[in-house]
C-alpha cells in the first residue's frame, strides 16, 4: 500500500494558492483515477484507489501546513504503511517556477510542512515531489506562498502540477528512479 500525500492548507481561503499545489496535485490524481477524496479520518481527507492492483491512499491533511506531520503519522500508523511507501507532493520556493524535483529522501529544507512530517516520523527516507514556485524577493515569504497565482504563473504551474501527479503514479507503478529520470526538471 502507498500513501500519496499532498500538502496544503484547508479552507476556501487557501484553495488556489501556491502553498496548496500539493492538494491540487492529489485532486488531479483523484480525478484521473475516478476517486473522491472526501473521507474524513486521521485529521485528513482521504480517498482510496487501486493502481495496477496496488492500494493507494490519496491524502490531504487538514491540520494546516505546519502540523502536517500529525495527520501523516496517524495515516501511516493506522494503515501500517512503511515510510518508503509514502510520497509527499508540495510547493518549494527554492526551485524555479514550473520545475519539479523528485528525490528518494532528504531533509525538509525550508518547508515547514515537511519539517513537521520528518520530525514526527523520525524518518526522512521517503520520496517527495517538489513543485517549484520560484522565489519572489519583493513580497514577504508568507504572503508569497499564501498568495494566488498570477496570470503568468498559471500555465507553468498547471503543467508542473500535471507532471507531479503523473510522477507520483509512476513511482507507484515503476519506482522512484524511473520517475526521477522521466520527470525531474521542466517539461
Amino acid at each position: 500500500m502507498y500513501a500519496i500525500v499532498g500538502l496544503g492548507n484547508p479552507g476556501k481561503k487557501y484553495e488556489q494558492t501556491r502553498h496548496n499545489l500539493g492538494f491540487i496535485a492529489v485532486d488531479l490524481i483523484g480525478e484521473k483515477l475516478g476517486v473522491k477524496i472526501n473521507k474524513s479520518a486521521h485529521k485528513a481527507l482521504i480517498g482510496e484507489a487501486r493502481v495496477r492492483g496496488e492500494k493507494v491512499l490519496l491524502v490531504k491533511p487538514q491540520t494546516f501546513m505546519n502540523l502536517s506531520g500529525e495527520s501523516v503519522r496517524s495515516v501511516l500508523d493506522y494503515y501500517d504503511i512503511d515510510p518508503e511507501r509514502l510520497i509527499v507532493i508540495y510547493d518549494d520556493f527554492d526551485i524555479a517556477l514550473g520545475e519539479i524535483r523528485i528525490r528518494k529522501k532528504g531533509s525538509a529544507g525550508s518547508h515547514n510542512g515537511m519539517r513537521s512530517i520528518i520530525y514526527l516520523l523520525r524518518d526522512e527516507n521517503f520520496p517527495r515531489i517538489r513543485i517549484g514556485i520560484g522565489a519572489e524577493t519583493q513580497i514577504p515569504l508568507m504572503n508569497y506562498v499564501l498568495g494566488g497565482f498570477t496570470k503568468e504563473e498559471k500555465g507553468p504551474l498547471e503543467k508542473a502540477v500535471t507532471r507531479a501527479a503523473q510522477a507520483a503514479l509512476t513511482i507507484v507503478e515503476e519506482g522512484v528512479d524511473r520517475a526521477m529520470n522521466e520527470y525531474n526538471g521542466k517539461d
